[in-house]
């Protein structure tokens, strides 16, 4: 699997962006993913993960209610729909590939392969 999110950029508290997690090997179907994220200075942590199937989703406490995430296994992409941002939600945001993951985790070590990241600024 090759992981590459997209999607980031500067957005004002309150408004939305979509994080877009693609894999170019079109194996992602084999997968759990997730989606972490990482402040300056901070560790990496977790945000939401979705199951092989999209049929199970768990999601970071903070972020409940306001990210919704889902995949498209025809299209081998995995989405995170971010509403209501708030200047916190501030970092560089990550998707993460659990090989033959038996259910979504909120594991880090769990996952195997990562993306890049694309960076996510909310400006009160």
């Amino acid at each position: 699997v090759q992981l590459q999110a997209s999607g980031g950029g500067l957005a004002q508290a309150g408004g939305s962006l979509t994080l877009s997690c693609a894999d170019s090997t079109r194996t992602l179907t084999k997968y759990g993913v997730g989606w972490f994220r990482q402040a300056p200075g901070k560790d990496r942590k977790f945000v939401a993960a979705v199951s092989r199937s999209g049929g199970e989703t768990v999601y970071e406490d903070s972020v409940k209610g306001r990210f919704t995430i889902s995949r498209d296994n025809a299209k081998n992409t995995v989405s995170l729909q971010m509403d209501s941002l708030k200047p916190e939600d501030t970092a560089r945001y990550y998707c993460a590939a659990d090989w033959l993951a038996p259910r979504a985790t909120t594991v880090i070590f769990d996952y195997d392969y990562w993306g890049q990241g694309t960076q996510v600024t909310v400006s009160s």
